[in-house]
This record gives structure tokens, C-alpha cells and sequence, in this order.
């Protein structure tokens, strides 16, 4: 028996990805009726939030069947806003549709999908929707894909029907691989052999080197059926067979309404039993937990069975830690998302009405389900702080914690999100000897590579500081993000090397070395060069060349970079970095000089050195010396009694200088 076979859907909001979904379904008796979006019907919108919204915010997963074949369907969020919910989705498919409107064509977020589906080498394919609008141009639509996605793109409507491939297709097929070009020049059985055609395209696909495209209108259910003929024709399913080691990887975590923790994966390996114990990493542990349940989901529908296999999308019952991108079982990688958040906010809320460890619990919960929340508490505001994408997010958190957990909150304006780092190495010294108590701590900080965040080695020797005790240094340091002294921030893109520690036999106890650590790491930082840091957008600007010249003066008062222009007698294409900071609105404003015909693709780019630091760590008044639970002093005891030594007078009185 076959596979089943992981087909993802996107598109930039609005280009008719969930009315596509719909026809799919429709057409492979999945659904009886075809629902609609604006209706507030659609099958894979379920969630009250995106039928009142219009709008897909959740990845979730519809079963079709078609001619023997099981694929999974993944409706993914098109809105910018919950581009991690879709990365996370994306890095599990066999296969991408690409949904294209036929008016907008090639839009920023479009381009920003197919950067990712192109980064992870997922065979894709077009759909050009919407050709009943008034606009339509499915010519000008492919050339756009052709020059700001792939050159690879081959038209298949009408060239690929019941298996029959065109000659203009068989060609195609023919200039991209040396063996096949002569084989068709030469003219033999083969060129005419459409079964051998069918399977080269077929292999091309797979491989990421030819990309299918077709045109139709979802709404009048134009060329969904014909494409749907083709899907089929030219994907393929490939997994390890089923006496293979169980190996999957996690996709997203969900909670049900008694809070019992969902853990989705998709199963790429072997196969998976109801009380099979299943181990995977966490943090530094290795983690190993009986499964006590399984479901396969379509749509708000979930099946409880017994076994799955490779192919499988599952939600599984009983792993408590295993987070989405997470490899399990003879899978132990874990992977690195893309779509990362440049704003903060702090969540509101009425402090006499709600207990703050409820509210808490709550975002706890969510950033389980949607980790680049990154949900914090500041101990010292009595504050909790989540990152996001946008306006749009804090609307839908702010739903979703009335509806799920009863919970009346706000955000505050979401602010840029800075991070902070160091120019030069640095040793830095802790020592926390209250009475009956002892550690020290010895690091050298350095300045990282960008993007490496906090990382960590040891030259200590276990002769002078136990591996045990080493390992604890190493623990607290990756226990909380840390703070930057300019303003708050938090650090990144720093390598620790502990250098030396010490404890005592008797008195050192549970917490020493994190107290240590964390003193050790902070007089580093007093003595440092710090540097503040915001986040960069690549981007890429369309333009009618007209516009040039007013694109290049708006990127240069935005502290932007860019390369020479690309032009033509008509266009104009600048490239380059800018700060999100100066940038976040430049669409809006693209879109309105340009009465909606300028092209604007942003990504994020990274952290780099602040383009107005003075200025930010001015408006960020931040006092470093106001957080007692995170402080640079050192503690020794004398005569039975602890006592402080400030961070510049601490060194001299190390022990193990």
C-alpha cells in the first residue's frame, strides 16, 4: 500500500487559498458542500476567529483520497503575521501548492513563502487563481513567477492530460538533464515513449528542478479538477519502509479543551503503537514516554487508532516537552525557523480581577503551541512580555485568551525588539559565599558571530571543578535569557567559556552556581564594551523606473543600504538591507505613490549594529541597577556573616585568582 502524501497549501492573503482547498475537497468527496470564506463556512477555517475574520491563522489538516492515493492537506496562514505557524507547518510537506492570484500576481509574502520552499527543497507547484477577475493576466502572472521566483516554471495546463505530455513540455523536461537531451534529439522509441516522459517529469519535480504550473479560478471551480488530475499524475510517495526505527518530527502542539497536551507529528518512518515508549532530546536530557493515545485529525474530526506509519500526519498523547521542529525517535535534529519576530509587547491586564500566575499559565500554554511567542516574565515589573509579528497577532491573542482561558487582557504597543551583545572579550568573575554556602565562577566572554545567540564551552579542567558541577554552570546559564546593561535587552550572539570554578564539599548547595553564574556573566557586562543591535529587513523593491529615484532617497533616510538597481527600460528591481525599525510601515506607503503597482518583498535579515543607539538607549532610560534578583555584586563572608563587594572591587578578592 502506498504512502500517504503531505500536500501544503500557500499563498499571500487573499489569492484564494481556502476557497482552493474547498474545491480539493469537494472533488475527492472529502466534503459534501463546498463552503466559502466569505460564508464564514469553509472546512479547514473552523476556528471562530478565522470565520469572523476571514482569514486562515492556524495550520490545520483535511484527509482526501483520489484514486488510491491518501494525501494530507495543510491549509497554512497566508497573513504575515502567523508566517511561523506556517513555517512550522511547511517543514513536514512532501508537496506545495503555490496559490497565485491572476489580478496581484508575485506578491511580498508569495515571495517570502517560495524563499522557504526553495530553502527546503520542497517540490512545488502554481496554481494561478482568480482568471474570472476582471484584471486577470496568467501570461503576465507566469512571467512574474519566471523572473522573481524560478526560470524553472513549465505551464502544464493542456500539456499533460491523462498522462499525454506536449511537445514543448517534453522539451523542457529534455534541456535540464544531458541524458534526455540526446535521447530526444536522437529522436528514438523513447522521445516518443510518454510513460518514460511521465517519470523524468516526474523525477524533475521531486527533485526541484521543474515546477508545475496551472491556472483556473477556485470560485467557479475552473481547472481545479484538470490540476487536481495532474497532482496526482506527478507526485510520488517515499519513506522508509515500515520495519524501519520509528522517526517522526513535531509540526505544532495543541492543547484540547481539558488541557491535555497534543503532541502533532508527522510519522517519516517506521511505525508507531498505542504504549510505545518514544525518546527524543530536551534541553540536555534525553527523554523517553509511553504513548497513550493516537489520533489521525481531519479538519475538527479526530479518529483514535492503534498504530500509524511513515506518511502519517498524528496527534499523540503523552509527551510532555517535545517541541514543534523537534526530530523524535531515530530523528534527533531539531530545526531552525526562518520567521522570527522583531517586535515585543506586554500583556495587560486588570492585577485586582486576575491572578497573575493564571494569566501566566495561560500564555505558558500558548507559547508551547507557538514558541516564537517567547512568553516572559519580568520579575522585576511584575510584567509579562511576549514577541510578535504584528497587529493582527495581538488581536487574535487577545480572542484566543477570552475564548480558551476566560482571561480579559490587552497588549501594549508593540515596540521594536533590540538585543544587545559585546565588541571585545571579557573575563567575568561571581562569587556567592553567603554563610554555609560557596561557589565561584570564572567566564570569558566573547563577541559571537551574528545570529549564534548565546553559546557555551568549557577549559576547565574536572580536576579543578567537577563535571557534574560544570554541567550546572552550563544548565543556569541557558535556564533564562539574559539582560543587556544598555537597555535590558536581552543578549546575544556571545560565546562563554568557563574558565575555572570552585565549590565545597559541604557547603555548597542547590542554586550556588546559578547565583555564581549569573553575577559572573553580569560583571562581565559591567566591564564590557556593549553594543545595542535591531533587526534588519533584506528586501526587494519592483518599481516603475519612473519611482527610482524617490525609492533610493526613502531607503537612505531609513538608514538603508542597497546595491546598484537592476533596471530595464520600464522597471526597476533595488535590493538591500534596512532596519525594521525605519521600514515596518514602507509598504503602505510603496503602495500609495505607486497607486498599488510597486512590488515590495521584505525578510527578516538578522540582527546588526543599531543605526540610532544613543537615541534608543536614551528613550529605553533603562536603570541597571534596579533588578536585585540579577545583579553584578559579589557575596563573601567574614566572621559568620555574608557580605556585598560591588562588581569593580570583586575580582581582587576571587579565590582562585
Amino acid at each position: 500500500m502506498m504512502n500517504p502524501i503531505t500536500i501544503g497549501l500557500f499563498a499571500h492573503v487573499d489569492a484564494g487559498k481556502t476557497t482552493f482547498a474547498e474545491q480539493l475537497l469537494y472533488h475527492t468527496n472529502s466534503i459534501r458542500e463546498r463552503g466559502r470564506v466569505d460564508h464564514k463556512d469553509a472546512y479547514l477555517d473552523s476556528h471562530e476567529i478565522e470565520r469572523a475574520r476571514g482569514i486562515t491563522v492556524f495550520a490545520d489538516q483535511a484527509v482526501m483520497a483520489y484514486k488510491g492515493t491518501t494525501y494530507y492537506l495543510i491549509d497554512t496562514p497566508g497573513h504575515v503575521d502567523f508566517s511561523p505557524e506556517m513555517e512550522r507547518a511547511l517543514q513536514i510537506m512532501d508537496y506545495a501548492i503555490l496559490v497565485v492570484s491572476a489580478v496581484e500576481g508575485v506578491q511580498g509574502h508569495t515571495e517570502t513563502v517560495w524563499q522557504l520552499l526553495h530553502k527546503h527543497r520542497i517540490p512545488t507547484f502554481f496554481f494561478v487563481n482568480k482568471i474570472d477577475r476582471v484584471g486577470a493576466d496568467v501570461n503576465r502572472v507566469l512571467e512574474e513567477i519566471r523572473m522573481h521566483l524560478t526560470p524553472d516554471a513549465c505551464l502544464i495546463t493542456d500539456r499533460l492530460s491523462g498522462g499525454s505530455l506536449g511537445g514543448t513540455l517534453i522539451e523542457m523536461i529534455a534541456e535540464r538533464d544531458e541524458r534526455l537531451l540526446e535521447t530526444f534529439l536522437g529522436g528514438g522509441t523513447n522521445a516518443q515513449d510518454q510513460a518514460f516522459w511521465l517519470r523524468e517529469l516526474q523525477r524533475m519535480v521531486r527533485e526541484h528542478r521543474l515546477f508545475p504550473c496551472a491556472s483556473g479560478s477556485a470560485l467557479q471551480d475552473v481547472g481545479v479538477l484538470p490540476f487536481l488530475e495532474q497532482l496526482h499524475e506527478l507526485t510520488s510517495s517515499s519513506y522508509a519502509d515500515e520495519d524501519a526505527a520509528f522517526g517522526g518530527r513535531v509540526y505544532k502542539i495543541r492543547h484540547d479543551q481539558s488541557g491535555v497536551r497534543l503532541t502533532y507529528i508527522k510519522a517519516l518512518s517506521g511505525t508507531l503503537k498505542v504504549r510505545d515508549e518514544l525518546c527524543y532530546q530536551s534541553g540536555d536530557e534525553q527523554i523517553c514516554e509511553k504513548i497513550t493515545r493516537l489520533f489521525l485529525v481531519n479538519g475538527t474530526k479526530t479518529q483514535a487508532v492503534d498504530q500509524v506509519r511513515a506518511g502519517d500526519l498524528f496527534a499523540a498523547v503523552g509527551l510532555s516537552a517535545a517541541n514543534a521542529g523537534q526530530g523524535l525517535g531515530s530523528f534527533t535534529d531539531r530545526l531552525v525557523y526562518d520567521m522570527v519576530p522583531t517586535l515585543t509587547s506586554r500583556v495587560n491586564f486588570a492585577a485586582d480581577k486576575l491572578n497573575v500566575k493564571d494569566v501566566l499559565r495561560a500564555f505558558q500554554l500558548l507559547d508551547a503551541e507557538d514558541p516564537s511567542l517567547n512568553v516572559i516574565w519580568e520579575e522585576s515589573l511584575q510584567e509579562i512580555h511576549i514577541h510578535v509579528m504584528g497587529l493582527i497577532q495581538l488581536e487574535v491573542l487577545q480572542q484566543l485568551a477570552k475564548e480558551r482561558f476566560q482571561l480579559d487582557v490587552t497588549f501594549g504597543s508593540p515596540e521594536i525588539l533590540y538585543k544587545e551583545t559585546i565588541a571585545s572579550p571579557v573575563r567575568g568573575y561571581g562569587h556567592f559565599e553567603p554563610l554555609r554556602h560557596y561557589a565561584e565562577v570564572h567566564l570569558l566572554l566573547e563577541p559571537g558571530e551574528r545570529g549564534s545567540g548565546i553559546t557555551y564551552e568549557t577549559v576547565c579542567h574536572p580536576n579543578v571543578l567537577s563535571i557534574g558541577n560544570q554541567n550546572l554552570v552550563r544548565t543556569h546559564l541557558f535556564e533564562r535569557e539574559h539582560h543587556g546593561l544598555l537597555t535590558g535587552m536581552p543578549l546575544t550572539d556571545v560565546l562563554v567559556t568557563l574558565l575555572v570554578g570552585a565549590g565545597h564539599n559541604e557547603h555548597t548547595h542547590g542554586g550556588d552556581f546559578r547565583e555564581a553564574t549569573f553575577r559572573a556573566l553580569r560583571q562581565g557586562l559591567e566591564k564590557a564594551e556593549n553594543e545595542l543591535l535591531e533587526p534588519f529587513y533584506e528586501y526587494k523593491i519592483k518599481v516603475e523606473i519612473d519611482y527610482l529615484g524617490k525609492v533610493l532617497s526613502d531607503i537612505q533616510r531609513a538608514s538603508g543600504q542597497f546595491e546598484p538597481p537592476h533596471t530595464t527600460t520600464t522597471h526597476a528591481i533595488v535590493t538591500g538591507k534596512v532596519p525594521v525599525a525605519t521600514f515596518m510601515d514602507y509598504s503602505t506607503e510603496l503602495a500609495s505613490f505607486t497607486h498599488g503597482k510597486g512590488i515590495i518583498h521584505l525578510a527578516f535579515a538578522g540582527y546588526d549594529r543599531c543605526h540610532n543607539e544613543q537615541e534608543i538607549i536614551e528613550r529605553k532610560a533603562y536603570r541597571k541597577d534596579a533588578d536585585p534578583l540579577y545583579t553584578s555584586s559579589s557575596i563573601f563572608c567574614a566572621k559568620g556573616a555574608g557580605y556585598t563587594v560591588p562588581w569593580d572591587e570583586a575580582e581582587a578578592k576571587m579565590h582562585l585568582l
